[in-house]
């Protein structure tokens, strides 16, 4: 399965924090943002990922994250010359999808994962090869969001973006799993009246075809939207607390890539030892001696 981060945007929400910058770029307590959707990626296991953002962004989310090889990754990237919506990554990113299951996750979404979810997920993703699969969760105002409805066995029933009667309380999140004709049915989308590209009617086309299904993220995971200063504000406290409690980094991408098994022991330390000495050096170094009892 390949990956793709929609890095893209004009950051209006942000402004001026985004007058110079990609919000991507912007800390997120202790990391740049991008890390979180990177190290949810790399938590399914995906290695072969394309990052999409605007001719003045790219450069710079380039420049941080290079190749991915220091990683065990693949990282390509592509311009978004103008915001059309989030279904368009599928026709920028054809050639790269070429046929193959794909995820996408936006750029500025966080996630916390429970001990053991992400496996049980990736089951679920695994038994629907030929199906989409979008991730809902639970929120107290759904008539702000696109909310998703679904049965027992979580067939979506239903997407409506901002209904004022919600048929249910969970909203569509920004990690969607596609299998490999989502570009096809991208191309076929027609812009909105608001000329994008909707993620919400190409789900509708999966769901004509009753093809899409829904993830409900459950108790002991988190989604954090940190497109606006007060999300972000709120991303950075529950990052915080959660490392600062528990002792353990979110998001530390080297620490997801020896784990997942995409670089070696030697390639962890090679890694850790071009850091300056700080806090986040430290973390790698108590992690190395955690793993390996050295």
């Amino acid at each position: 399965m390949r990956g793709i981060i929609l890095a893209g945007g004009n950051g209006t929400r942000l402004y001026p924090l985004t007058n110079v910058t990609s919000k991507q770029l912007l800390p997120v307590y202790d990391k740049p943002m991008i890390y979180y959707p990177l190290s949810t990626l790399m938590l399914f296991g995906i290695r072969d990922i394309l990052i999409i953002s605007t001719p003045h962004d790219l450069p710079n989310i380039e420049k941080l994250l290079g190749e991915g090889t220091r990683l065990g990754l693949k990282i390509s990237y592509k311009v978004q010359p103008q915001p059309q919506g989030i279904a368009q990554a599928f026709t920028i990113g054809a050639d790269f999808i070429h046929n193959e299951p794909v995820a996408l996750i936006l750029g500025d979404n966080i996630f916390y994962f429970g001990a053991g979810n992400i496996s049980n997920f990736k089951k679920i993703i695994k038994n629907n090869p030929k199906d989409a699969v979008i991730f809902a969760n639970q929120v107290t105002d759904p008539e702000r969001f696109g909310v998703v409805e679904f049965d027992k066995q979580y067939q979506v029933l239903s997407i409506e973006e901002k209904p004022k009667s919600p048929k249910s309380n969970y909203a569509s999140v920004g990690l969607y799993f596609y299998p490999g004709d989502v570009a096809q049915k991208a191309a076929e989308l027609k812009p909105s009246a608001r000329g994008e590209l909707e993620i919400t009617s190409l789900n509708n086309a999966y769901l004509a075809e009753q093809r899409l299904w829904a993830i409900p993220m459950g108790r002991g995971n988190a989604w954090l939207d940190a497109g606006t200063p007060e999300s972000l504000i709120e991303s950075s406290a529950f990052i915080n607390i959660i490392e600062r409690r528990q002792g353990l980094k979110i998001a530390c991408l080297e620490e997801v890539a020896l784990r997942q098994g995409f670089i070696s022991e030697d390639a962890f330390l090679a890694q850790m030892q071009k850091l300056p000495n700080c806090n986040y050096k430290t973390y790698l170094e108590k992690i190395h001696q955690e793993i390996y009892g050295i």
